[in-house]
This record gives structure tokens, C-alpha cells and sequence, in this order.
């Protein structure tokens, strides 16, 4: 027993041995990152503490304390009195010199560096969260634009969540960067939001299909067969807003999730599809589509980035946002 209790005081005594040297390395290490720019600024005002002081907006007690921690830190006085009364650098702190200033000069640069973003330099991934709609007009133009101007940028698209808390939850986690989707109204504080672009209807069916034979009235349009793109799985849409005003409606046959997925259905059916212009104009030729005018009047739709604030200011998120405004434009 006697060994055993001699055993654990000498691991306490060893322990409390090792916390002290960790203790005594932090130490060191706040006092050299606190007493570098005063020995600093002290060196270049040869010696003097008040003057360092001044340049560097502190009080000479402040100063002079930080340059105590730092001697203590690296054992040396650093500064001394010469023969003429004037303090000096000790060889040590003379030693010091050239790194030390090189690293303040490393660290104003990265400070400086957060203030400005070099696209052409950069080697940096995004995270965009959208649906497939905007990803087909905004994908193509802006890796056009990257692989000329920042070819170092990586953009990964993610899915939109579809609750407004969702959406909230993948901006305030930093999961996304940006977000595009509808603007609706009512989000939160912290949350901005820019127009990115605005999107006007356009109906289409398979080349061939008897609506494509003569002028498209509503009368015609509301007795087809229609394909709905619902992203959230649920009824109505704007289309069918806007009929249900004029006292009228249509049957929707078939609802699809994905934009994408519409064009091609109705390439294959006797479906009417009633869709954005961009998605129309990317799919109708390949597809053979035959694409017809609305009978009725559209208030069309419009996309929006969202962002949080938290990268409100960040050079690199604002670079970001005009990229994809210039892909949509």
C-alpha cells in the first residue's frame, strides 16, 4: 500500500508537471503573438516604449506590459540601455527581427486578403441549392464563364429544400452558400434576397398532335389533357390560378416532379404542357415539340437567390452572386 500511494503521488506530482509546461507553453505563446508588434514598433522608434506605443493606439503601460510577457516568454530583456541612455535590441531580439516582421507582414496580408477575392486565382468549391429548373438555365452560362474567368471555382447544385424552414436550415448551417427558388415572401431576418431572373409561359405538345394543327384558344386549351410539373406533389399552379379567374379550368391528367421530366413526357403523349420559356426553348428541337402560345393571359414567374447574412459581406459570396446574375442575364 505504501508503494502504491508513493506510486500515484510521484504520477500526481508528474501530472501536475506536465499541466504546468502546457500552461507555461500557452503562455509563451500569448506572450510572443501579444509582444510582437510592440518590440516591433518599439525596434523602428529605437527603443522607445512611449512612441511604439502611440503608433501602435495603445496606452504605454499596455505596451510596456506586452513586451514584459514576451521577455518573459522568450527569457531575454529584448531591449536595453545603450551608452547613450537610448534603449537598444539585444542579439536576440536583433535575431528576431527578420521573421518577425515577416510574419506581421504575413498576417496584415491575410487580413488584407479577406477583403478582397482573386476569381482567376482561387481554387474554391460553391454550394448551390436549387431545383432542376434553374440549374438548366443557370448551369451552362456559368461554367462557361468560370472555365474562361476563374477556372480554379468548383460549383456543386443541391437539392432545394422545400419548406421555408428547410431553406433557412441550409443557409444559417452554412450547408449552401446560396440559395434560388421563388421569392416568397415572409423569410425570416438575416436573410437577403436579389431577383435573379423572371420567366414568361409557353404551352407544348408532341409535334404532330392535333392542337398543333390550328390556333390554340381557351376554349381548346381547356378541353386537352395536361401535364402539371408539382414540385411539392401538391395541386394548383399559377396556370391554374389564373383560369379558375376567368371561371375556368382544365384537367390535369399527369403531374411530374422535375421540370425536366415534363418536356419528355409530353413528347411521348397527347399531353399539353404548359411550361417556362427557357425550359421550352432548350428542349423543344431536340425533343420535336411543337410550342404554342398561351390563350390566356400569364402573369409569369420569377427566380430569386437568398443568402444569409452571415456572408452578406464576404467578398467571395458577392462574387458568387453577380456570376450567377450574369448566368441568368
Amino acid at each position: 500500500m505504501r508503494t502504491a500511494r508513493r506510486g500515484a503521488f510521484a504520477r500526481e506530482r508528474a501530472g501536475d508537471a506536465d499541466e504546468l509546461d502546457r500552461a507555461e507553453g500557452r503562455d509563451r505563446r500569448r506572450g510572443g503573438a501579444q509582444g510582437a508588434r510592440p518590440l516591433d514598433e518599439a525596434r523602428d522608434e529605437q527603443g522607445h516604449v512611449t512612441r511604439a506605443a502611440a503608433r501602435l493606439g495603445m496606452t504605454q503601460p499596455a505596451c510596456s506590459h506586452a513586451l514584459g510577457r514576451l521577455r518573459r516568454a522568450l527569457g531575454d530583456p529584448l531591449l536595453v540601455r545603450g551608452t547613450r541612455g537610448a534603449m537598444v535590441p539585444t542579439p536576440r531580439a536583433e535575431a528576431l527581427a527578420p521573421g518577425l516582421r515577416a510574419a506581421l507582414r504575413g498576417l496584415a496580408s491575410a487580413i488584407r486578403g479577406e477583403a478582397r477575392f482573386d476569381p482567376g486565382a482561387a481554387r474554391r468549391t460553391f454550394r448551390v441549392a436549387t431545383g432542376d429548373y434553374a440549374e438548366l438555365v443557370l448551369l451552362p452560362p456559368l461554367l462557361s464563364l468560370l472555365a474562361r474567368e476563374a477556372p480554379g471555382i468548383d460549383v456543386w447544385m443541391l437539392p432545394l429544400s422545400l419548406t421555408r424552414e428547410g431553406v433557412v436550415a441550409q443557409l444559417s448551417s452554412g450547408a449552401v452558400d446560396v440559395v434560388i427558388g421563388p421569392p416568397r415572401r415572409g423569410w425570416p431576418e438575416g436573410l437577403y434576397l436579389r431577383p435573379i431572373f423572371d420567366e414568361r409561359f409557353r404551352c407544348v405538345v408532341r409535334r404532330g398532335h392535333p392542337a398543333a394543327r390550328r390556333a390554340l384558344t381557351l376554349d381548346r386549351y381547356c378541353a386537352l389533357s395536361h401535364l402539371l410539373v408539382a414540385p411539392r406533389g401538391t395541386p394548383g399552379s399559377l396556370v391554374d390560378d389564373a383560369l379558375a379567374a376567368l371561371g375556368r379550368s382544365r384537367r390535369v391528367a399527369a403531374t411530374v416532379s422535375h421540370f425536366l421530366v415534363a418536356p419528355h413526357v409530353v413528347a411521348a403523349t397527347d399531353l399539353m404542357a404548359t411550361l417556362g420559356a427557357r425550359i421550352v426553348d432548350a428542349t423543344a428541337a431536340p425533343l420535336g415539340l411543337a410550342v404554342l402560345p398561351p390563350p390566356l393571359e400569364l402573369a409569369g414567374f420569377s427566380f430569386a437567390m437568398i443568402w444569409h447574412e452571415r456572408t452578406h459581406h464576404d467578398p467571395a459570396q458577392r462574387w458568387l452572386r453577380d456570376q450567377l446574375a450574369r448566368a441568368a442575364s
